[in-house]
């Protein structure tokens, strides 16, 4: 995220070391899921009454179809399979390009819920709407989730650049936009790719975000559900401002300052006060006047 002042001039939190490469929930998923399938191909080489234990691991936590040895927990522990070391890689990788920062922005607790509830959606959907068009099979994979996280990135992030194959630069917004109409386009066809479970996962994640930014229809039934990790009154601090303009890119509002006094005396440890807030609340837990002291901390990195 940047926040620009009214001369054009911007900064990134992660500058000040509140925004992390590999943020948490992030890393702790990453190890996770590389961990499992590193279990999965090994458990090929095994048997277990004749039957490869790999088997025994899709039967018991892949995805199964209703009526076709479903459990509940397969809601969960279909997220954690992968078919083979691309699936995984492509998967990871969008994970963590995307999911960083929506982490950072979110909070590690509440980012946790977030991937969940995406993988969660889309397994429902595959569930619900697979029979119409699919022979029943079991599913498996983190994609669902990934796509909420790209859904939210777009919603989040809409004008920020991505370059396909390195070189083609596209806005988020479009390049999400193309993916979701291909997964579309694609329901019904014999690839063997779960389209549904990535629609519902990006609906789901599409929802979530609108509900955390205040936008959602129904949005006072969803806060009895969704509230904030962080119950914690904001510590107070007495700074005088100049008076500047900026904007936060993450609610699209104009921040103003009306303080007319000298340079603030900007103070490390009240800075990294806040930056440790972000890392338990996410960016949206600050109240304005920390976003202003973060904004100000910035023109001293130089």
């Amino acid at each position: 995220m940047r926040y620009y002042n009214n001369n054009n001039n911007y900064y990134s939190p992660s500058g000040l070391g509140g925004f992390k490469l590999f943020p948490p929930t992030i890393k702790m998923l990453l190890m996770v899921n590389l961990g499992l399938f590193i279990i999965q191909f090994f458990a090929s080489s095994f048997t277990l009454n004749g039957i490869s234990i790999h088997n025994y691991i899709i039967r018991y936590f892949a995805l199964i179809p209703l009526g076709y040895g479903f459990k509940i927990w397969q809601l969960i522990t279909y997220m954690f399979l992968h078919g083979d070391f691309t699936h995984i890689f492509f998967n990871m990788f969008a994970l963590w390009m995307f999911g960083a920062e929506i982490e950072n922005y979110l909070g590690s607790r509440k980012f946790i819920s977030f991937y969940f509830t995406c993988g969660i959606g889309a397994a429902i959907a595959n569930l619900l709407l697979s029979p119409l068009f699919y022979t029943p099979a079991p599913t498996l994979g983190a994609s669902g989730a990934v796509y909420g996280v790209l859904l939210a990135f777009a919603v989040l992030c809409p004008d920020r650049h991505i370059y396909l194959y390195f070189l083609l630069p596209i806005k988020v917004k479009y390049f999400v936009a193309c993916y979701i109409l291909l997964e579309i386009f694609a329901v019904g066809s014999n690839d063997f790719v779960a389209h549904l479970a990535h629609l519902g996962g990006a609906l789901t994640g599409y929802i979530f975000i609108l509900v955390e930014q205040k936008r959602f229809p129904f949005q006072k039934t969803f806060d009895t559900y969704y509230t904030k990790t962080e119950n914690n009154a904001p510590p107070t601090y007495h700074q005088n401002i100049q008076e500047a303009t900026y904007y936060d890119i993450s609610t699209g509002k104009e921040i103003k300052s009306n303080d007319r006094g000298s340079q603030p005396n900007i103070n490390q440890e009240i800075v990294d006060k806040i930056l440790d807030k972000i890392s338990h609340g996410g960016y949206q837990s600050l109240t304005s006047e920390e976003k202003k002291i973060l904004f100000e901390a910035s023109k001293h990195l130089d």
